[in-house]
């Protein structure tokens, strides 16, 4: 399965006679699918089958379409023009120009104050404009998918080298954190010895001490569940269709377990690896909110 990006742009035109259509799908980040459609109003009432079309190749994103109709050399022609109703509207006004003893002659601009007399609310048969205009849709959604799908095979590659990155930083700190601890405890024993003279007697509380510390500070648990949250993502890169929002709580879950080491860590050094991942997870965080 393939990973698809919600960053995408498709066009593409057809005709069939003196019939052409042109479509534009541009597609953004959006949690949800959010549709939004400029349609000429000879396909106003295919809005319906215009949506589910889009709906059953499209999950995910804000997507714009613009469908544009041109029908014997007129770009998306608005309404069916009532032609006795015209002439009508016509012969009323020079009736009342001459009545009125006015001059000047009728412009367009007096005829389209009575559009609701001029133009039919009834759409004319729109079925041969559908049919080049799906043709289009198809193509311009094939182009879009197509880039969206260039664009999350190069986000999966970033991906996958950032989960290598963390996945051997986990690997440093498990070996690294034994040693640390006992560097610590060298430490802690060190300065009691300031303190004290005779430490023997205390040999069995220091013991206990490196008991609790090694305790406290253990990070065995969160390393084990950071590489199996990796693992799981890569998984889930692997498997595509729709894994934005699973690799959201995934990422979420790999923060998790990231500030828990760091909050443990007795270790600069493991702190600073610590603070790597963090930085390696928000730009992780930060690709996948462009994932389908």
């Amino acid at each position: 399965m393939m990973v698809y990006s919600m960053t995408g742009y498709g066009r593409a035109t057809a005709q069939n006679g003196n019939i052409s259509a042109e479509v534009e799908v541009k597609s953004f980040n959006s949690r949800f699918l959010d549709l939004s459609l400029k349609l000429p109003k000879i396909l106003a009432d295919k809005e319906l089958e215009i949506r589910n079309t889009l709906k059953e190749r499209i999950k995910r994103g804000k997507v714009i379409v613009n469908i544009y109709i041109e029908k014997n050399g007129l770009s998306n022609k608005i309404a069916v023009i009532e032609e006795n109703n015209l002439k009508s509207l016509i012969e009323v006004l020079n009736e009342l120009r001459d009545k009125a003893d006015v001059k000047t002659e009728i412009s367009l601009e007096n005829l389209l104050s009575f559009q609701n007399l001029i133009f039919s609310d009834q759409i004319a048969d729109n079925t041969q404009e559908f049919e080049v205009a799906g043709k289009a849709l198809n193509d311009a959604i094939i182009n879009l998918l197509e880039m969206r799908e260039e664009e999350g095979a190069t986000l999966v590659k970033d991906l996958k080298a950032r989960l290598n990155l963390i996945s051997k930083s986990v690997e440093e700190i498990e070996k690294l954190h034994p040693v640390e601890l006992t560097s610590y405890y060298e430490k802690l024993k060190n300065r009691a010895k300031e303190l004290l003279q005779d430490l023997n007697q205390y040999d069995d509380r220091l013991k206990m001490e490196l008991a609790l510390l090694s305790e406290k500070y253990d990070v065995t648990e969160e390393c084990i569940r950071l590489k199996s949250h990796l693992e799981q993502f890569n998984n889930a890169l692997g498997n595509g269709d729709e894994v934005g929002r699973r690799l959201n709580f995934i990422i979420q879950e790999m923060n998790r377990e990231a500030n828990t080491i760091n909050s443990k860590s007795i270790s600069t050094i493991i702190t600073n690896i610590g603070i790597n991942i963090k930085e390696e997870l928000e730009k992780i965080r930060e690709q996948i909110q462009n994932i389908e």
